[in-house]
């Protein structure tokens, strides 16, 4: 099932092309605040199940007439790995690696929407890169949780994209500018994903294969980095993780940089496409 948040808030189920409004089936209040809507699902997703797949059966709306927002907003936390891929390790000459230095936590404010512009900081002597990767929601919450139950604690998966600017800050601040974190547009339930284990991920940037890498070459894999988190904190439906990086495939590292009118979009294997975002620079 492919789980959307469309038009100030509400709640969908896509099919292909055609959006099955279910937010009236569930019980949801759009302008109810904080917007933890599909967070809500997640934890009652049991029960709430039957209604969607009702509503996907009714009639439906093309999604190109709706403005389609991040799937998932105001998560527990947003985990991050570091260096997920040796390929990225050696394009950054870095020292660091998430099986030697763990994950990271990202600013949840840096989550924005699959048609969201990504808006760039002032700051023009500064790199600014962008990265594709696999967010994965928790779907059952826990903690210590074992690398073999570690998938059945997974609800599903999403596209993201991850925005840095380049330097000698604190990575989270430098990671967690608003709209550094472009996520969606669908949360594809992790069934219809199958196995997470070899997914695709390619982003182009106006037009051009910028990466291209696979969660097959992962070092830190998706059921160890569940585990992993799991040991530190407590894990909570909702909760994001995501994998950091797709570092393979840039012919020339200097052309990963944002420009103020970049458009990027990416589809990941089994889990969506994000669709275009233009990136903006805007001043105070």
């Amino acid at each position: 099932m492919r789980l959307v948040r469309f038009n100030e808030g509400r709640i969908g189920v896509l099919q292909g092309d055609t959006l099955h409004d279910a937010t009236a089936a569930i019980g949801l209040d759009p302008a109810a605040w904080p917007p933890v809507g599909m967070i809500r699902l997640i934890r009652d997703f049991a029960t709430v199940k039957p209604k969607l797949e009702q509503a996907a059966r009714g009639a439906g709306i093309p999604v190109a007439n709706v403005r389609l927002l991040a799937p998932i907003v105001w998560p527990h936390n947003l985990f991050a790995y570091p260096v997920n891929y040796i390929a990225h390790q050696t394009e950054m000459a870095s020292t660091h690696r998430a099986d030697l230095n763990g994950y990271f936590l990202k600013a949840t404010s840096s989550i924005s929407g699959p048609q969201d512009p990504i808006v760039l900081p002032d700051l023009p002597s500064r790199e600014i890169h962008h990265e594709c990767e696999l967010a994965l929601i928790i779907g059952k919450g826990g903690r210590h949780i074992p690398v073999e139950a570690a998938r059945d604690h997974i609800f599903g998966y999403s596209c993201l994209m991850d925005i840095t600017v380049r330097g000698k800050e604190e990575r989270v601040m430098r990671k967690s500018y608003d709209t550094f974190t472009p996520i969606g547009p669908a949360l594809v339930t992790a069934d219809e994903v199958g196995d997470p284990s070899d997914l695709d991920m390619k982003l182009w940037v106006n037009d051009t294969l910028r990466q291209h890498a696979s969660t097959r070459d992962l070092i830190v894999d998706i059921p160890n980095m569940v585990a992993l988190a799991s040991s530190v904190s407590t894990l909570e439906p909702g909760g994001r993780h995501r994998h950091r990086n797709a570092g393979r495939g840039w012919p020339d590292p200097r052309r990963r940089h944002c420009n103020h009118r970049d458009r990027a979009r990416r589809p990941h294997g089994g889990a969506g496409e994000t669709g275009q975002r233009r990136l903006e620079s805007r001043h105070p």
